[in-house]
């Protein structure tokens, strides 16, 4: 089969090829899927360089998430040849064929075709974790979410709309606000540039808001620090931007605010149940047409450098879907 390997870790993708390699062996408690679709996330890009906290060992295969059918399981795990899943792991998501412990998938849902599933999973249940499980949103909340135009922050949008909250998408690159505002209406678009605290006072009447998704980092973080209301959550859910920031204790002392981290996937694994929950409650929002993710675009894998670059390059709304095979 083909596979999307990292031979060395480089910063500028030379590692990276598209390999020919054995299919893989499903061991019991496994499940042999054979991937019609896979998610392309800002960890894949960060792992050919060796900059994510997970760090596999080259050589490797890229990809956290895909979509696809089961070929072979476990008469006992709940899966049968031919069902339609989702899921996947840290790394092994982009080849033709994956073969995955049964706990790591999930029915697709009733709705979404293999690329919408693809997209689903991690970007959903980080945005799930981080308003839901950690920053508690409630209907009516002001919520503002950065970086808005990537696959996490833009389900933050979806999700915080579709749970009542009142959202302001913001987005360092201006021409993107147009196309994240036709997606998921949400209640404003700024541009995250320069002081942007006082757009955000105008448009929540003065009260800022009681949540901000912050996904970015460096300036971004610390004109945030201006932008949360008393009693509010800062989530910090990464550093997209770059510069991992710091900040003066006083500051959330005096406007009473808390700086929450969110890690989706430590969450699940030290909560399982809770995990399970987010999972099966994100799965049930998709089904019923409540959330739907965005897909900038759909290459082949063979145009794996294409999508990589995009992502590089920050020209994206939304995912990019690769399909194996092609």
């Amino acid at each position: 089969m083909k596979a999307l390997r990292v031979s060395h870790l480089s910063s500028d993708l030379s590692g990276v090829e598209l390999a020919e390699m054995s299919m893989p062996e499903r061991k019991t408690g496994e499940v042999l899927v054979r991937v019609r679709a896979a998610s392309l996330n800002f960890p894949d890009l960060l792992m050919t360089r060796g900059e994510y906290q997970f760090k596999p060992e080259p050589p490797f295969t890229l990809g956290m998430e895909m979509a696809g059918e089961v070929v072979e399981a476990d008469p006992d795990s709940g899966f049968a040849a031919g069902d339609r899943v989702m899921g996947g792991a840290k790394t092994g998501s982009m080849a033709e064929f994956l073969s995955v412990p049964a706990r790591a998938l999930a029915p697709l849902p009733d709705g979404l075709d293999f690329e919408k599933g693809a997209a689903m999973g991690a970007a959903y249940q980080t945005a799930y974790t981080a308003l839901v499980e950690q920053g508690g949103v409630q209907a009516g909340q002001w919520v503002l979410v950065h970086g808005a135009s990537g696959g996490v922050a833009l389900a933050a949008v979806d999700l915080a709309k579709a749970l009542g909250a009142k959202v302001i998408a913001a987005s360092g690159s201006p021409q993107k606000l147009p196309r994240i505002a036709e997606l998921y209406a949400p209640d404003a678009t700024i541009e995250s540039v320069g002081r942007f605290r006082d757009q955000v006072s105008e448009i929540t009447g003065g009260t800022l808001c009681d949540l901000v998704c912050e996904p970015v980092g460096g300036d971004i973080f610390d004109e945030s620090t201006r932008c949360v209301a008393f009693g509010g959550k800062l989530l910090v859910v990464g550093f997209a931007g770059g510069r991992i920031a710091d900040i003066a204790t006083n500051i959330p002392l005096i406007k009473g605010f808390s700086v929450v981290g969110v890690r989706a996937g430590e969450y699940a694994r030290r909560f399982p149940e809770r995990g399970k929950r987010i999972k099966d409650e994100v799965a049930r929002m998709a089904s019923s047409g409540q959330i739907s993710p965005a897909i900038d675009r759909t290459l082949p894998l063979s145009r794996w450098r294409e999508a990589f670059e995009a992502m590089a390059g920050r020209e994206l709304v939304g995912k990019v879907i690769l399909i194996p095979g092609q």
